[in-house]
């Protein structure tokens, strides 16, 4: 992944983010060692943001789309409240298995399900709210898993969607590459989408925060 933001202000601002605990810095270690993909886990900037948004969401049913090796599953289970219980869909049974020794080692398997198989399947089985989704997973269907999710968010909730700039190349109208178009057109299908709100931000690969649209109040005084 190529670096969206200067590489020294992206590690100036994560040394300047509350510490991880041992036990996620654990889990970056042994994924680095074992992965020649370690790039596609979250780190510990965007991981400490994660935690922030189940804290400020109050978030009690989180959805996560995508465990890989469960860094980022991690770093929401801090903040979940008694009774909070995360759902996180892995499609590749080797990295499923990783994340489960993972979130075992680390105290917070009361919390945490990892479902294999096709997350598409996985939600269509799903019943009840969502307060918090987090979507990093296959960019080609990224449209697809937010036409499911949507329906699953709680009114108050919000969906958070990783890579949203890729590594820049969403700049470039030429790019044929299938997860580039698949971004751009997802983007900009998300800005128009009259349902909802969306911001996005320019942490590490870029992360858009989706909520449903709040209706207006009235003409500013």
């Amino acid at each position: 992944m190529d670096a969206i933001v200067d590489p020294a202000i992206e590690q100036y601002a994560a040394e300047h983010s509350s510490e991880e605990p041992a036990h996620l810095a654990e889990v970056a270690r042994t994924t680095r060692a074992a992965s020649d993909q370690a790039n596609m886990m979250v780190g510990r900037l965007e991981g400490r943001l994660l935690r922030m948004l189940v804290h400020l969401t109050r978030a009690q049913r989180v959805l996560e789309i995508g465990t890989f090796t469960g860094y980022s599953a991690l770093s929401m289970a801090e903040a979940l409240p008694s009774g909070g219980r995360i759902v996180t869909c892995e499609l590749d049974p080797e990295r499923a298995a990783m994340a489960r020794r993972h979130i075992e080692q680390s105290g917070y398997g009361d919390r945490i399900e990892v479902m294999i198989g096709p997350a598409l399947d996985t939600i269509g089985g799903l019943t009840g709210r969502f307060d918090l989704v987090f979507i990093d997973a296959d960019k080609p269907s990224y449209a697809a898993y937010y036409d499911a999710v949507l329906p699953l968010l709680a009114p108050n909730g919000v969906i958070a969607v990783d890579n949203v700039l890729w590594s820049g190349r969403v700049l470039d109208p030429s790019d044929r590459d299938a997860s580039t178009r698949a971004l751009i057109e997802f983007n900009e299908m998300v800005l128009r989408d009259p349902r909802v709100d969306c911001v996005m931000l320019t942490v590490r690969d870029g992360l858009t925060l989706i909520s449903r649209a709040v209706p207006a109040s009235g003409s500013a005084r």
